[in-house]
């Protein structure tokens, strides 16, 4: 399950939906990962922008992984502007065993944090500024990269 929405996240509304939706599948363990926008260098918030086949295509691989043990991967990512002391992303696993759960979503962050097509700019007086020294650039990615 991926999810995209415009702006913050509604953390709680996400979680217990994706709760409610597992919690009778005989999973053992949900665990979540949630990132919260930082005050610091001066931002006002971040802003995000997804390629949605790519993401896609990336969740689709990280669901094909978690299936071969038993799990599930669940993710929702904000487009656009995120003020400061919000959620922009949450992702999730559901396991038989916990042991599963935490080295999946452990694996599917850090993942994320390099592979994912999402670029994020710094909100500064109102504009966004590409944060190109905390970006990674995709592989074989030429132009998009940047």
């Amino acid at each position: 399950m991926l999810e995209l929405y415009d702006g913050p996240l509604p953390i709680e509304a996400i979680t217990n939906r994706w709760y409610s939706s597992q919690h009778n599948k005989n999973y053992g363990a949900f665990i979540t990962f949630i990132g919260t926008v930082r005050d610091e260098s001066g931002i006002e918030g971040l802003s995000f922008d997804i390629y949605e086949p790519i993401i896609t295509s990336w969740f689709d691989t990280w669901q094909e992984k978690a299936a071969t043990k038993n799990a599930i991967v669940v993710m929702a990512h904000s487009i656009g502007d995120v003020p400061l002391h919000h959620s922009s992303y949450i992702a999730g696993v559901f396991s038989p065993k916990r042991r599963v759960a935490l080295e999946l979503i452990d694996s599917f962050v850090e993942d994320f944090k390099a592979s994912a097509p999402i670029w994020k700019y710094d909100l500064i007086n109102g504009e966004r500024v590409y944060a190109e020294d905390r970006s990674t650039a995709l592989p074989n990615s030429g132009l998009l990269g940047k």
